[in-house]
């Protein structure tokens, strides 16, 4: 029997090609785009973090090589900063030396996230073990709260995978993985037990309003459902199937749905990467009042031209 204290690793997949976000992310991975003052994986990182993982392993592919550099001691940098006394700057890197203890595991190539989530089946070492999406960014007033929640539920319903649920309007679920209640319409923020997933359905299709919000704890036995994971016509095995002979075997997926207070960003489509730098540019203590002040102008200028 396991107990939270047991959950302490996390993965995070950083290998996908990020082909929605090109020409931008054909040298850049994705997950270093910014986001405010950071790159979207190190929030992703620190998030975790404040989940209490202490082992993160972030699945890479080609050309990702910079994550790892991001998050690579640099005693020159160090040393310049501190010779020119730049505290503050200093300050903004205190990631790297926060106790971090990073893994990478490369996978061979695009071929999906079940497969990405398959290659840590050693570094997991048979404990249940969280999956937090690189592209995608959890807005909470306390960082980790959702992870923690989602840990707890885990260990005390027993379930096999645990994944987060947000709300999703109608005219929207074609763009998600809906989820499957196994039994009418859940209560506000309530876990509930998840039947099946429905990849992209039309709103006249999907069961319901929740769809997958990027955040996973699995326990082991999702190496087994990974390998009986048939390709998609891509040849990419998904993670979603893979959760769906885990639901459709009865072995128990739960979904854990956001609060009202917590939301999910994703950056892997311009539309998403574009409100969440807006979004931070606008919580910035700095330049949140120019750039509000800025987007009013350019509101009343667009409608001028029109």
């Amino acid at each position: 029997m396991y107990t939270t204290e047991d959950v302490r690793k996390a993965v995070i997949p950083v290998g996908g090609l990020g082909t929605r976000l090109l020409p931008l992310t054909k040298v850049l991975p994705k997950e270093l785009l910014p986001v405010g003052r950071r790159p979207v994986v190190q929030y992703v990182v620190e998030e975790m973090r404040a989940a209490r993982m202490e082992h993160i392993c972030l699945v890479t592919g080609r050309k990702k090589s910079l994550i790892q550099e991001h998050f690579d001691h640099d005693p020159e940098l160090v040393r310049h900063l501190q010779d020119r006394g730049s505290d503050e700057l200093l300050a903004e890197l205190a990631y790297l030396e926060s106790g971090l203890n990073l893994t990478y595991i490369r996978q061979s190539g695009p071929q999906g996230l079940a497969d990405a989530v398959g290659l840590v089946e050693d570094f997991a070492s048979s404990r249940p073990f969280v999956v937090a999406l690189g592209d995608s960014m959890i807005c909470e007033q306390q960082p980790g709260n959702l992870v923690r929640r989602m840990v707890q539920e885990h260990i005390i319903s027993g379930a096999v995978a645990t994944v987060a649920v947000e709300a999703v309007a109608a005219d929207r679920t074609h763009l998600h993985t809906v989820v499957c209640p196994q039994s009418g319409a859940p209560d506000g923020d309530a876990p509930f037990v998840v039947a099946d997933l429905v990849q992209r359905p039309g709103a006249d299709e999907a069961p319901g309003k929740w769809a997958l919000a990027s955040r996973f704890v699995f326990s082991p036995a999702v190496f087994a459902a990974i390998r009986k994971t048939r390709p998609d016509p891509g040849n990419e095995t998904q993670l979603t199937d893979a959760i769906r002979i885990l639901a459709r075997e009865g072995q128990g997926v739960q979904a854990v749905p956001l609060s009202q207070t917590q939301r999910r960003l994703d950056i892997g489509t311009f539309r998403g990467y574009y409100r969440a730098f807006l979004e931070f540019a606008l919580r910035d203590p700095d330049f949140a009042e120019e750039v509000q002040t800025y987007l009013e102008q350019a509101t009343i200028l667009r409608s001028a031209l029109q």
